[in-house]
């Protein structure tokens, strides 16, 4: 065996749950991305997915996406810098930044390529990335590429950041990056605290608004507007794969700063124009979102009742006010371990155990679609309290 791979080969956890039968990683589906999904011919309540507004199974959308497959074909065949600009990419960044509130946008071929790209490339040597300890690995990533100085504050804690940014230099570019909504705890970033921090120590601010477009706002318009702050956020960024139902994202901003990543920001240039068909899916989205605000009022009242109902039963559900509801179980063999105990059971969920998160924080994700029922969420919830009741989490 090579060096490399007897390096690697230390690396046995997976074997080791495996051995146990608790592995709970890369389950396979067998149907659509719904309220309920097939596994190993079963039929099991999905409660794990990113897809809060129950999109990906729309008519519309799939309509959508098979006619520009048929219009323009499966791929773009290269980037958007050369040969990958179909009219349906700028007539969707047009949208886009208009739908958020900016000047311009750009679409990224994923979520992850936005953060890596975006917060890579905007400042220098000498600048400083401020961002909380909590970001999504992608807006890390991005951070390590940096050449700038990079400054962690605790989360959501606005005497760190406070102290963070009076470290750095006042005549050097100040970027800070957080999530609107955090994808694990499913909490808020208090905007509206840090708009006027950024003011007080002229920085500019980057929100994440993954897991917020398609949940806060009207029409979903994400945090920032609901919050009131969106022309004081330099950069909004959002994904396609979770509300909008398709593959991809973008950043919007004003004119200068989009120009300045048309040409400089790498994962943008040198990777392949998101597809056709998720282009199209995207652009159906925006028009049932701007259609049905049914789908925002239920999702709102089966959140309203979930975080009700996990109080009821002894859930510790730390501050979440989302659709995400993170169950601590604070252990990680009993996190897998209820895991499979619930997929068992016919609800499926996703565990989040260290090192994503320290040993003692470890944790169940629930997370809600518009789509689903009162009934589907009290069959989860009753299921939930008879398993952790059985392991002693609760």
């Amino acid at each position: 065996m090579k060096l490399m791979q007897q390096k690697l080969a230390e690396f046995d956890a997976p074997q080791k749950a495996k051995a146990l039968g608790v592995y709970p990683y890369f389950r396979m589906i067998e149907s659509d991305q719904d309220t309920e999904v097939i596994i190993n011919g079963k039929k099991v309540l999905m409660f794990g997915s990113n897809s809060y507004l129950g999109l990906t199974n729309h008519p519309k959308i799939k309509e959508a996406a098979i006619a520009a497959i048929k219009k323009y074909g499966t791929g773009c065949a290269g980037s958007r810098f050369l040969n990958g600009t179909l009219d349906i990419h700028v007539e969707l960044e047009k949208r886009l930044a208009k739908f958020v509130g900016k000047e311009d946008a750009i679409i990224y071929s994923t979520g992850f390529q936005v953060n890596l790209g975006v917060v890579s490339c905007l400042t220098g040597r000498q600048d400083y990335i401020i961002w909380d300890e909590l970001d999504h690995a992608s807006i890390i990533e991005g951070r390590r590429l940096s050449y700038s100085n990079s400054v962690k504050f605790r989360h959501n804690d606005m005497a760190s950041l406070e102290k963070a940014l009076a470290k750095c230099d006042p005549d050097k570019v100040k970027l800070i990056v957080v999530d609107g909504v955090f994808s694990m705890e499913g909490d808020q970033a208090p905007l509206t605290e840090i708009v006027p921090l950024a003011k007080k120590y002229n920085a500019n601010l980057m929100v994440d608004e993954a897991h917020s477009l398609g949940v806060f706002g009207k029409n979903g318009q994400g945090l920032c507007h609901a919050s009131g702050v969106t022309d004081d956020v330099d950069l909004i960024m959002g994904t396609f794969s979770k509300s909008f139902a398709s593959l991809g994202g973008f950043i919007a901003t004003d004119e200068i700063t989009a120009n300045y990543l048309r040409h400089n920001s790498r994962s943008y240039i040198f990777s392949a124009s998101i597809t056709p068909a998720s282009t199209a899916a995207v652009n159906a989205a925006l028009d049932i979102m701007e259609s049905e605000p049914e789908r925002f009022e239920h999702l709102w009242k089966l959140t309203d009742y979930a975080l009700k109902g996990f109080r009821a039963i002894g859930c510790e559900i730390g501050h979440t006010t989302t659709p995400i509801i993170p169950l601590f179980v604070r252990d990680n063999e009993k996190t897998f371990l209820v895991t499979k105990m619930l997929l068992e059971a016919g609800i499926f969920v996703n565990p989040v155990v260290s090192p994503a998160v320290a040993p003692d924080s470890t944790l169940i994700r629930f997370s809600l679609m518009a789509t689903h029922t009162f009934e589907q969420l009290d069959y989860a919830i009753e299921t939930i309290q008879k398993c952790f009741k059985q392991l002693g989490i609760i």
